[in-house]
């Protein structure tokens, strides 16, 4: 890491590590570095989730036979990462979405 690159911030006791393949895990630690640099993501890979919050997007992550989604902010000193799951329907379910809200309300105070 360079010293101008942004740390992730993972939420402790928050969020749980996903089974994600070796591949997946891959993807995921590739599109999180990317960011660290400051590259901006756009789809495929990443999109905007304003109904979370300002700065807030979804990461895409394709395994096997799942497909995962990564809660992300960009803050200007670090990649706040505030949910991990598997994505089943096309919709974010509410309880995500809220859980997300109130991990973000943690994390600012």
């Amino acid at each position: 890491m360079k010293s101008h690159d942004k740390p992730i911030v993972w939420l402790h006791g928050e969020i749980k590590t996903p089974p994600l393949s070796s591949a997946a895990r891959i993807e995921a630690g590739y599109l999180l570095r990317q960011l660290q640099m400051g590259i901006h993501l756009t789809l495929p890979h990443s999109r905007p989730m304003p109904g979370i919050g300002v700065r807030c997007h979804e990461l895409r992550i394709n395994d096997r036979e799942k497909i995962w989604r990564i809660i992300y902010r960009i803050d200007p000193d670090a990649i706040v990462i505030f949910e991990v799951f598997e994505k089943r329907t096309q919709r974010t379910p509410k309880s995500v979405i809220d859980n997300c809200k109130r991990r973000m309300r943690l994390y600012d105070n």
